[in-house]
This record gives C-alpha cells, structure tokens and sequence, in this order.
C-alpha cells in the first residue's frame, strides 16, 4: 500500500525519474502494479502539493522562482487521453507524452528547491498555452501564496512580449 504522502515525498526527492517502477524500487514491499492502481484511484492536486511544500520552504526576496516544462514520454501508451505529440528537449524532437509546466522555489541552498505549483499542459481540454499556465502560477504565487521572491528563472521560451510585464509588476510590487 501506498499513502499520498510517500507518493509526494517521493516526487518532492526525485529530480529525474518519476515511474512506478522507480517508487516501488525504493518503497518495501511495494510493487509497480501497487503504485499504479494508487495512481489511478488518488487525486493529487496543486493545492495539496503546496500544503505539503509550505513549511519547509524558507522564503525572503533573495529566493527565486523557476519555471520549466517538460514531457513525460508516454511514446508507448495508446488510450491515456492526455497524451499528445509535442516536443520535448530531452529527445530533441516530438514525443507522445504528458506536458507539465513546473514552478519552483528555490532559496538558493543545496537541497532547497522545491515544487510549488504545476499544471498539465492540455490545449485541446482547457485552451491554455504554456505561457497561459506560467502566468497564472506566478499569479498564484505572489497573489495568494504571498511568495516574496524577486528573482524569475525561465527559458527564453516564457519571455514573450505578453508574459514579461506580468512578471515585472509582480516583482516589483
């Protein structure tokens, strides 16, 4: 059996590899089959993943805020209905996969990243750009979770004419 809370920890811990395979190696008596059945069945949620992240976070303008996307390669998987081509750096190329946009807060420490807010990037069900989801997780982040960062760390992808003032009139509030 697994809880949400390993399930959490265990993607708060682990920089690269996010299988059920990888959990269940690292959980007793814990299969893949036992991972991907709580998968099914859990909901995980932004919200839940900040309640767990907040206390350990030490926040001050000094940290800063990271935002990246990447692609869960899913090249094999037929009846997933996030999947879709898109591309993803780490290949080099277009993948069927699941695309996350991340945002990240770091104080500058070894050890001292953590996720605080994601969102899936799912056009075709919610409209949204990657753009769309960086701007409101940075909303997000200084509006409701009152963040005090002054830093944004980005690809040069996020640094469009639309989202580059969003970000300094949050910095600079």
């Amino acid at each position: 059996m697994i809880t949400k809370g390993q399930y959490i920890e265990y993607l708060i811990s682990t920089p690269a590899n996010y299988t059920c395979a990888n959990l269940a190696e690292h959980l007793e008596g814990v299969s893949h089959d036992a991972v991907s059945d709580y998968l099914v069945r859990a909901k995980s949620t932004a919200r839940q993943l900040w309640e767990l992240v907040q206390p350990l976070l030490s926040d001050s303008e000094e940290a800063c805020l990271i935002v990246d996307d990447s692609v869960q390669d899913k090249r094999y998987s037929k009846q997933i209905e996030l999947v879709r081509k898109q591309y993803s750096g780490a290949e080099g190329g277009l993948v069927r996969g699941i695309g996350v946009v991340t945002l990240v807060h770091t104080d500058g420490t070894e050890g001292g990243y953590y996720p605080i807010d994601y969102r899936i990037f799912a056009p075709q069900a919610d409209g949204k750009t990657k753009n769309d989801h960086f701007r409101d997780m940075l909303l997000n982040a200084v509006s409701n979770k009152r963040i005090r960062a002054k830093r944004v760390l980005l690809d040069s992808w996020y640094a469009s004419t639309i989202s580059m003032p969003l970000q300094l009139v949050c910095l600079c509030r």
